[in-house]
């Protein structure tokens, strides 16, 4: 008999910091809630990816589908099994979420990533996915209409879980933003003590997009500096977000290296961890140990910020005005992929309709 904890287990037993599964396959949730998960997540791209490795547990449920709703399109089917993975995801975290009072157990069901520029359409669709299990949670991109759409969602009473985020200042709006929906609740008697809102900041990506800035202007810069730019970004959003009391809390997302998992071990935040870094991370001798509060290297930070435009708006709290989050180049490029990921997710239904007999 063996005490043995993974890493994971470890660091959610014996630190405030949690960690979600960053999918909706129910056998890789199944792992993580064993290892000490207590959330998950999902959107189109997700779903899309787990119909190609699972679709052996999905076809006869979307054959069924087309063959019940036949004047249903492509979309109609696709979002019909996006929010039956997410229900059956709830499900499984329900224990959670009712021996935590609602804190945790919950997954994450992103909007339609077409809606980016429509705040009504996505609060729509979030009011709906709301009502799906009472452990729902929503997710909306960090754009101009999204943080418009993230004050009312909140205001009308769904947990958000701002996606298609990578800075400071993306951060800071939606903590904002949820304030002000929180505050028309309170002024209207309307209970906010099952509110839990969460702002993803995607490190990964941010890392991603400045290689990719770095490439394009010919910058010569110490590579190990653009390993620890989304983890600078992290630190900054998080010790701010300390100050200011916000009720939002940070959630790490797109994992490149093991720095954006440990050095965030003791921070009252989440990490959404996709399966293949979960099974790194437990299979590592990274050391459990809190980090939240070492800073990154100054001399680190201040090559980065000389070096890169990118990372001064990425990291300064006042880097980019809010109408500048559409078309920063994270945040384009992002949009991208999960829009070419929905569209693969729509051609997979596609061709099972087409074939139908």
């Amino acid at each position: 008999m063996t005490n043995y904890k993974s890493p994971l287990h470890e660091m959610a037993s014996t630190s405030v910091t949690d960690y979600w599964n960053d999918s909706c396959s129910i056998w890789e949730l199944e792992y993580a809630i064993e290892n000490g998960a207590v959330g998950a997540t999902t959107n189109p791209v997700i779903v899309g990816n787990v119909l190609k490795k699972e679709m052996h547990l999905y076809k006869d449920r979307i054959l069924e589908l087309i063959q019940q709703m036949p004047k249903a399109t492509e979309d109609d089917i696709a979002w019909k099994i996006n929010e039956e993975m997410a229900g059956a995801g709830a499900k499984l975290l329900q224990p959670i979420f009712e021996q935590t009072n609602g804190e945790k157990g919950r997954i994450s069901i992103q909007t339609n990533t077409k809606y980016y520029r429509d705040a009504e359409l996505m609060v729509e669709q979030a009011v709906r996915f709301n009502q799906l299990a009472p452990n729902m949670m929503v997710k909306m991109p960090t754009t101009k209409a999204g943080v418009e759409a993230i004050e009312e969602a909140t205001y009308q009473g769904v947990n958000i879980n701002a996606t298609v985020s990578f800075t400071v200042p993306q951060a800071i709006a939606v903590a904002e933003a949820v304030e002000r929906g929180l505050a028309r609740r309170v002024k209207e008697g309307k209970d906010i003590s099952n509110m839990h809102p969460v702002c993803t900041i995607m490190v990964g990506r941010i890392d991603d997009w400045l290689k990719i800035v770095v490439d394009r202007d010919d910058i010569i810069i110490d590579p190990k500096c653009l390993e620890w730019a989304g983890v600078a970004v992290m630190k900054n959003a998080y010790k701010i977000f300390n100050e200011r009391g916000y009720k939002t809390k940070l959630l790490a997302a797109a994992y490149r290296n093991h720095l954006q998992w440990s050095e965030f071990i003791g921070g009252d935040m989440i990490e959404t961890i996709p399966y293949k870094w979960q099974k790194r991370f437990n299979g590592s001798d990274v050391t459990v140990v809190d980090r939240i509060d070492h800073p990154v290297d100054p001399k680190i930070i201040e090559e980065l910020s000389n070096k890169i435009e990118d990372f001064r708006k990425a990291y300064n709290p006042d880097g980019m005005k809010v109408e500048e989050f559409d078309t920063f180049g994270a945040t384009s490029k992002t949009l991208l992929q999960f829009l070419a990921g929905y569209d693969d997710l729509i051609n997979i239904i596609r061709n099972l309709m087409i074939t139908v007999k």
